[in-house]
């Protein structure tokens, strides 16, 4: 599996260390930056991330910065991106059940290494469940972003 990766300058310690897990568990990471602890702003690189997902480069997108809600709201402006902001493990599991996100959202405020680790885990291994009703609704998000 192919994942852009990206953070701002608040992030970039919980994205570096997140980075390498990813790489050591065999996937296929493009970091998109920052890579410096320089003040940056975090549009620059999330959509950088986000992009490459909508236009089908990578697989899935994760992205973060001090609390994750810049982040999302960049990913979420981007066409066919469906991103979450988590911090609970069983919320990583319930938004790829329910609403098949194939960007992560994670704030380094919210949750130390351990917890992202787990969350990311959880969020990569869980299969979106197909139910009518998860469909439904998808399609609904779908006319939405084509207005």
């Amino acid at each position: 599996m192919k994942i852009s990766i990206a953070c701002d300058h608040g992030a970039l310690v919980l994205k570096t260390r997140l980075k390498e897990f990813l790489i050591k568990e065999g996937y296929d990471v493009i970091d998109c930056g920052t890579n410096t602890l320089d003040s940056c702003d975090y549009p620059d690189f999330g959509y950088k991330a986000c992009k490459m997902l909508s236009d089908g480069k990578v697989d899935r997108a994760i992205v973060m910065c001090t609390t994750g809600i810049g982040m999302s709201i960049v990913a979420n402006k981007t066409k066919g991106v469906r991103c979450a902001l988590v911090d609970k493990v069983e919320i990583a599991k319930i938004t790829r059940e329910h609403n098949d996100t194939n960007c992560l959202a994670l704030g380094a405020c919210l949750v130390d290494f351990e917890t992202a680790k787990k969350i990311t885990e959880t969020w990569l291994t869980t299969p979106f469940s197909q139910g009518d009703r998860h469909i439904r609704r998808l399609r609904k998000v779908s006319e939405i972003e084509g207005e």
